[in-house]
Parts: structure tokens; C-alpha cells; sequence
């Protein structure tokens, strides 16, 4: 015998159709969502990876910064301490020179000039006195400009004829630059001169 299915069975085929829709559908979406999940996610750890490497640059940065204040503080103190170096060179080496200078103004003076005045205003010195002729202070420029503690050339302000007296001496006023050989700064001028 033939058995006949009278029920419904299109509808409930349709039924099942629909509720299998509706669960690949909830699956798809439930797959959607972890795919969109984990991409957000991924792009987030990108993100806080990144914002800790930048943190991480700018702790460095303030760190060489703060490097680079100690430094230039250092420069400086070694700039401050240099030019107290040098200043006290300089008082080491100016410690004798007034007894090099008289010592070299006797060593220069030739027979038949005499010195009046002497006055210094830094490193000029002005030599104010009298010869017995020309030639006398002539020699005397000569031995200013060949001593190693004058700078030549020598400022002759004047030579004047004395005619009050019978000796018909010579008044001159002359200044030179004082150095000293021994700094290193007065060696290269006088090279310079030479």
C-alpha cells in the first residue's frame, strides 16, 4: 500500500529553510563581528604600541635634552675656568716685566740722551727727554725698535732744537708699545711686525 503524506510538508520545508537562514545568518554575523572585533582590536594594540614607543622617544628626548643643558653648563664652567687660566697666565707672565723694562731701558738709553719723564697709559709708554744731537736720538729709536720688549715702530711726537742753552740739545717726545716676548699673544704680533 501506497502511504500519502497529507500533512504540510512544503510549509514545514519552507519552516526549515527559514530557520536555517536565520542560523547561518547569526553565524555569519557572530563571524562578521569577530573578524571586525579583532581587526578593532589589533588596530587598538597597534595604536598603544605605537603611543608607548612615542612615549618612550620623548623620555629619551627630555633625558638628551637635560644631557645637553649639562653640557653647555660644563662648556661653560671649562670656558670660565680657560679664561681664568689665562688671566692668570697673563698676571705670571706680567710679574717681572717692570723689572724687564727698566732692565731694557737701561740696555737701550746711548750715551748722550737723557729721559725726563716717563709716563705709561696701558701698554704705551711715552719717553719724554733730551739728546746732545740728531744722531743721538736716532740711535735711540734704533735700539727701542731692535729690543725684544718694545713694539716698533716708535711715535716720534717731536724733536725739537733747545737753543737755550749753549749746548743746542735736542728735546724729543716719543711713545712705543710695551709687549711682553714672554706671552704667547705678544710673540705673534711681533711676528707679525717682523
Amino acid at each position: 500500500m501506497v502511504k500519502i503524506n497529507l500533512l504540510p510538508w512544503r510549509e514545514e520545508r519552507r519552516q526549515q529553510l527559514t530557520k536555517e537562514f536565520y542560523i547561518l545568518l547569526g553565524i555569519g554575523g557572530t563571524i562578521a563581528l569577530a573578524i571586525v572585533a579583532a581587526v578593532f582590536w589589533m588596530y587598538s594594540q597597534n595604536i598603544e604600541f605605537q603611543q608607548a614607543r612615542n612615549q618612550r622617544i620623548k623620555s629619551e628626548i627630555a633625558k638628551v635634552e637635560n644631557e645637553i643643558k649639562e653640557i653647555k653648563g660644563l662648556e661653560k664652567k671649562r670656558n670660565d675656568l680657560l679664561a681664568r687660566k689665562k688671566v692668570i697666565e697673563e698676571l705670571q707672565a706680567n710679574r717681572t716685566q717692570m723689572v724687564h723694562l727698566f732692565d731694557e731701558m737701561v740696555k737701550t738709553i746711548p750715551n748722550g740722551v737723557f729721559l725726563q719723564n716717563i709716563k705709561q697709559n696701558g701698554n704705551t709708554l711715552l719717553f719724554e727727554g733730551y739728546a746732545q744731537s740728531y744722531s743721538r736720538v736716532a740711535g735711540y729709536i734704533r735700539q727701542i725698535e731692535a729690543s725684544p720688549w718694545f713694539k716698533a715702530p716708535v711715535d716720534i711726537e717731536h724733536i725739537n732744537a733747545d737753543d737755550t742753552y749753549d749746548t743746542h740739545e735736542q728735546q724729543f717726545k716719543l711713545s712705543v708699545k710695551l709687549i711682553n716676548p714672554l706671552t704667547k699673544n705678544n710673540q705673534k704680533d711681533q711676528g707679525e711686525v717682523e
